[in-house]
């Protein structure tokens, strides 16, 4: 009776329940199976300031698709107030990552998410972030993932060749 009742909160709630058996759709590629130690850093994109390293845990974010990214930061690190053209899903891995909505950064505005948080930023919707020691966070969305920075003096300037 406790099973029928839960799956029927579940059902009135708005979440599917899908039976046991059903199989699950066809991958359009192999399993991704990674380790911490086997997960391959380099530098971040010059579309953040330098000093992030970002690893790309599957798909490719640059290209229409699924894409799951990791993004590491040292302690300090600040993005400006910027927006994405998708939606942006971020789970803290590792530090506490602070972040804030809107379009001015203000130290106020930041609200410590520490490990295990979950923060959706919808698309086009400001925000800005700071990391407060070493921190990791895991980006996973629909791509192409873009950057857009509400006042464009806040972009970081292309280093000299």
């Amino acid at each position: 009776m406790r099973t029928f009742l839960l799956a029927a909160a579940i059902a009135v709630a708005g979440v599917p329940v899908a039976a046991q058996t059903a199989k699950a759709p066809p991958s359009d590629g192999p399993h991704v199976v990674l380790t911490p130690a086997a997960m391959k850093w380099g530098p971040a994109p010059p579309v953040l300031p330098a000093g992030a390293q970002i690893a790309v845990l599957d798909g490719d974010p640059g290209k229409a698709g699924p894409f799951t990214i990791r993004f590491k930061f040292p302690d300090g690190y600040k993005i400006a107030p910027h927006w994405h053209s998708m939606d942006e899903n971020i789970t803290v891995v590792q530090g506490t990552f602070r972040a804030g909505m809107g379009e001015a950064s203000t130290p106020a505005g930041l609200h410590d998410f520490p490990v295990g948080s979950f923060l959706k930023m919808p698309a086009r919707a400001p925000h800005f972030a700071t990391a407060k020691g070493e921190v990791i966070v895991q980006i996973h969305g629909i791509g192409p993932f873009d950057l857009t920075y509400v006042d464009p003096k806040d972009a970081p300037k292309p280093s000299a060749p």
